[in-house]
C-alpha cells in the first residue's frame, strides 16, 4: 500500500480515539462548574455528592485524553518529520503556549478536584474546578490555533528553499488570531459541550430507567439538559459561520462540501444524495435552489465557486468529503431536535416517566461523538492534498526515511493496543456508572475516594 496513504489512515486512527476524550474532559469541566457552583451556592448536600460522582467520570476521561495525545507527538517526527520541520516554529509555538498555559494549569489545580474535598474550603475547591474547566478549554484553544493555522496560515514568512524551506513566525498574534481560528474554535468547543452534557444525560436517564438515584439523576440530567439545549443551538450558529469562513478562505473545500462544481447561480444546497463525481452531478438526493448562495452571500442570486474553478489535481475527493460533512449536519439538527423535545417533556413533566424517551437519552451520547468525527473528517480531508493549504501538499510532508511495512506494523500494533485501552476504559466506565453515586457518609476516608476514583 502507498506509504503516504497508510501514514494518513495512522494519523487518522489514532487522533480520532484520542478525540473521543478532550471533547467529553471539556464538557463535562463547564458541568462540574455549574453543579459545584450550585451547590456553594445552596449548601444541598445532594449537589455536592452528584458532584463528586462526575469527577470520578472526569478523572477517567482527563487520564485516557493525556494517555492517547502522547503518541501523536512521536508520530510527527516518525512520518511526518518533513512537516515537521516545515512547520516547526509555528506549530512548536502553539503546542508550548498549549504545555504552559493549558495543561499545566488543568493538571496543576485537578489534584485538588479530585482529593481536595476535605483537605481545602469549599470555595478554593470550587476555584480549582474553574481552572480545571478553564484549562481544558484552553487546551482546546492551542490546538485550534495550531491546526487553523494549517488551513489558513497568517503571520508568517518562508525561509529556505526546496527541502528546507521552513515557515517563520513574523507577527505571533496574527498566527494565533488567523482567518478562521474564532469560527473553528466557537466550533468546536459547543461540539464539546454537547458530548459532556449528552454523557451526563445518558447516564442520568439511565439511572431513571432503573429507577435508581432518582434525585440524582434528576439533577443531573437537568444540568446536562440545559447545557445541551444552548449547545446545540450555539452549535448551529458556529456551524453556519463556519461554513460561510470556509467560502471565503478554502472555496474548493466548501464546494467539496455540498458537491458543487459549477460556479452558477444560484447554488442549491444539497441535504443528502451520492456524488457522481464523473457526471458531475448529485444523484438519489433533494437539493433547495438558492439556498447556499443564500447562506453564503446572503444573496440567493449570487454564484458560489464551484469545483472546476480549481485544478483537478489540487481537489479533495468529493464523495467522501459530502458524505461525512451532510452526515455530521444532520446529527447536529437531531441532536437539536433531542434537546428541544427533552425539554418541552421536562416541562409537561413526562421526561422522568417516559421509557420510551428515556432509552432514546441514553442511546444519545454516541451521536455528539460521531458528529464531532465526521467534522474533524469533513475538515481534515476537505483540505487536501495539502496538509499546510496552499503551500504544503501532504505527500511532501512525509518523511523520506519511512517505508510502507514500517508504517503497516505500527498500525497494527497501534489497533491492538488500543483496543484493549478502549476495553479497559468501557470497563472502568462501566464500574463507575454501575457503582453510581456514594451517599452521604459513605465516603468517610481520602483512601476510600483514592478507592472509587481508581478502580
Amino acid at each position: 500500500m502507498d506509504t503516504a496513504l497508510l501514514a494518513r489512515i495512522q494519523f487518522a486512527f489514532t487522533l480520532a480515539f484520542h478525540y473521543i476524550f478532550p471533547p467529553m474532559s471539556i464538557g463535562l469541566g463547564l458541568i462540574l462548574v455549574i453543579m459545584e457552583g450550585m451547590y456553594i451556592k445552596t449548601k444541598n448536600k445532594i449537589y455536592e455528592e452528584v458532584t463528586q460522582f462526575w469527577v470520578k467520570i472526569f478523572s477517567l476521561m482527563f487520564a485516557m485524553g493525556v494517555a492517547t495525545g502522547i503518541v501523536m507527538e512521536f508520530e510527527f517526527g516518525t512520518n511526518w518529520a518533513a512537516y515537521s520541520r516545515y512547520v516547526g516554529d509555528v506549530f512548536g509555538s502553539a503546542l508550548a503556549s498549549e504545555g504552559i498555559f493549558a495543561f499545566f494549569l488543568e493538571s496543576g489545580f485537578l489534584a485538588i478536584l479530585v482529593f481536595g474535598w476535605d483537605k481545602v474550603s469549599p470555595r478554593v475547591h470550587f476555584f480549582s474546578t474553574i481552572m480545571v474547566s478553564l484549562g481544558s478549554m484552553m487546551s482546546a484553544v492551542w490546538i485550534i490555533v495550531a491546526n487553523s493555522w494549517q488551513q489558513t496560515p497568517a503571520g508568517f514568512h518562508i525561509v529556505g528553499h526546496g527541502l528546507l524551506a521552513r515557515a517563520e513566525i513574523t507577527d505571533f498574534w496574527q498566527m494565533v488570531f488567523n482567518p478562521s481560528t474564532l469560527q473553528r474554535l466557537s466550533h468546536t468547543l459547543s461540539g464539546a459541550w454537547q458530548a459532556g452534557a449528552f454523557l451526563v444525560i445518558s447516564v442520568s436517564a439511565f439511572y431513571l430507567l432503573k429507577n435508581k438515584y432518582t434525585e440524582f439523576a434528576k439533577f443531573s440530567l437537568k444540568v446536562g439538559l440545559a447545557l445541551a439545549v444552548f449547545a446545540s443551538l450555539f452549535q448551529l450558529l458556529t456551524g453556519h459561520q463556519s461554513a460561510a469562513q470556509v467560502s471565503s478562505t478554502q472555496p474548493a473545500k466548501l464546494a467539496a462540501f455540498e458537491a458543487h462544481f459549477d460556479s452558477l447561480a444560484p447554488a442549491s444546497m444539497h441535504l443528502f444524495g451520492i456524488v457522481d463525481e464523473k457526471n458531475q452531478q448529485v444523484k438519489y438526493g433533494i437539493s433547495i435552489p438558492g439556498l447556499l448562495s443564500f447562506l453564503v452571500h446572503g444573496d440567493p442570486s449570487k454564484p458560489v465557486t464551484g469545483l472546476n474553478a480549481f485544478k483537478k489535481s489540487d481537489l479533495p475527493p468529493v464523495q467522501f468529503v459530502f458524505q461525512t460533512y451532510h452526515l455530521m449536519v444532520a446529527i447536529g439538527m437531531t441532536l437539536i431536535l433531542i434537546s428541544l423535545l427533552s425539554l418541552f417533556f421536562l416541562w409537561k413533566k413526562k421526561l422522568y416517566i417516559s421509557k420510551w424517551w428515556l432509552r432514546i437519552l441514553v442511546a444519545s451520547v454516541l451521536l455528539p461523538q460521531a458528529a464531532n468525527q465526521l467534522g474533524w473528517f469533513s475538515a481534515e480531508v476537505g483540505r487536501q492534498p495539502w496538509v499546510v493549504y496552499g503551500l504544503l501538499r501532504t505527500t511532501d510532508g512525509l518523511s523520506k526515511a519511512v517505508h510502507s511495512g514500517q508504517i503497516l506494523f505500527s498500525l497494527i500494533l497501534f489497533t491492538f493496543v488500543y483496543a484493549l485501552l478502549f476495553i479497559l476504559f468501557i470497563y472502568l466506565l462501566d464500574r463507575k456508572i454501575k457503582h453510581g453515586p456514594a451517599h452521604p457518609g459513605e465516603m468517610k476516608s481520602e483512601y476510600d475516594r483514592q478507592q472509587e476514583i481508581f478502580t
